[in-house]
């Protein structure tokens, strides 16, 4: 990489990025003393894997890895069908369990669907920009999203899937979609709601509904995990109770509180402050990916950092959202911060392609 190139990345995305893992590590320090810090050793591993590997995603040209996108997709749909044959894991059948990694293929397809509508959407407007709303070519792009989303749902990972439709949505914003397609999107979801709630939705789907609604109405069952995880945030206060001294961390009420109630975790035992602090660097990190889409050298990178951007907008709402019993739980991890392999090291690619990105443009220069 030239020199003019590393002064051009925008070196604060990976600095947010590092900073939010360093909190996730502590925080898993705390949440696992009972298991002899297996999931922190390993979460630790997994970060140094994610930041090589994101070196030399880093080192790629995201024009080389968009071109290459249409065999990454076929590759990965191919995983997403063979992971439905293996064991069900908490009730879902995401996971080929390869030794002491776990390989989780819809982390990792994000970014594979992100590339190939990348790739996509430049060949639709390579002529004319305005070839995006003819409705052919929306059901081009449509259908290459669909068929990842309905093998993720079958899994069943309604979070993951929802995640894929976050990112394709923005990126058909930013790729100037006509204005009647997104006012039609947005009948269309007010009409669907209640018909997929009540004709299509499995019962575990509407229970979590439902229990999001009124937990209250199963403090013992389904609502249990929602009551503690509120009660957690509230007894951390401003400060917080400590590391290792959380009442709902420490005396197992939490759980699981290594993935998806990590955030009740850190609001828990280091308090508002903390937990507060990790939003803002959220916000931090996702204006950084729209930044770096609007001073991107071309329409590639432009939509490539878009629909980055999308999925860390969507898993760091629907995370917080759902700990603070805003939102339905989902089991979407909090991005560098919850424990995972699979997570981390898709998260850190993104990373290595958005500094990528950031490499080519000329700062100086607004496309947008």
């Amino acid at each position: 990489m030239r020199k003019r190139e590393l002064k051009n990345i925008e070196w604060g995305i990976l600095i947010v990025a590092v900073i939010l893992s360093i909190i996730g590590i502590v925080a898993l320090f705390s949440a696992t003393q009972e298991t002899e810090y297996d999931e922190f050793k390993k979460q630790i591993i997994w970060l140094g894997v994610s930041l090589v590997i994101m070196l030399l995603v880093m080192l790629i040209d995201y024009e080389t890895l968009t071109k290459f996108s249409p065999i990454l997709y076929g590759i990965f749909i191919v995983l997403l069908i063979g992971v439905l044959f293996t064991k069900p894991i908490n009730g879902a059948s995401s996971w080929f369990n390869i030794g002491f990694f776990s390989l989780q293929p819809g982390e990792f397809a994000k970014i594979v669907v992100i590339l190939f509508l990348t790739f996509a959407m430049t060949k639709i407007q390579s002529r004319k920009k305005e070839e995006i709303n003819r409705p052919s070519k929306l059901l081009i792009l449509f259908a290459i999203v669909a068929v990842p989303i309905l093998l993720i749902i079958k899994q069943p990972d309604y979070g993951t899937a929802i995640a894929f439709v976050v990112a394709t949505a923005v990126m058909l914003f930013a790729s100037g979609i006509n204005k009647k397609y997104i006012i039609g999107a947005i009948a269309i979801i007010i009409i669907a709601v209640p018909l997929l709630y009540n004709f299509v939705l499995p019962e575990h789907a509407k229970k979590r509904i439902d229990i999001f609604l009124h937990p209250e109405s199963d403090p013992r069952g389904a609502g249990y995990n929602i009551i503690q995880s509120k009660l957690a945030i509230g007894a951390g206060e401003l400060t917080g109770m400590g590391l290792l001294k959380g009442n709902q961390t420490q005396l197992g009420f939490l759980y699981p509180k290594t993935t998806d109630f990590i955030f009740a975790v850190i609001g828990e035992e280091m308090g508002f402050l903390v937990a507060g602090s990790i939003i803002i660097l959220y916000v931090v990190l996702i204006t950084k990916c729209f930044y770096v889409a609007k001073t991107a050298k071309d329409n590639t990178g432009s939509l490539i950092a878009t629909g980055i951007a999308g999925v860390f907008l969507f898993h760091m709402i629907e995370n917080i959202g759902m700990v603070m019993g805003l939102l339905p739980i989902t089991g979407v991890p909090l991005p560098f911060i919850s424990y995972g392999g699979s997570s981390m090291i898709t998260n850190f690619i993104m990373i290595g392609i958005l500094l990528n990105i950031s490499s080519k443009r000329q700062k100086t220069i607004f496309v947008k």
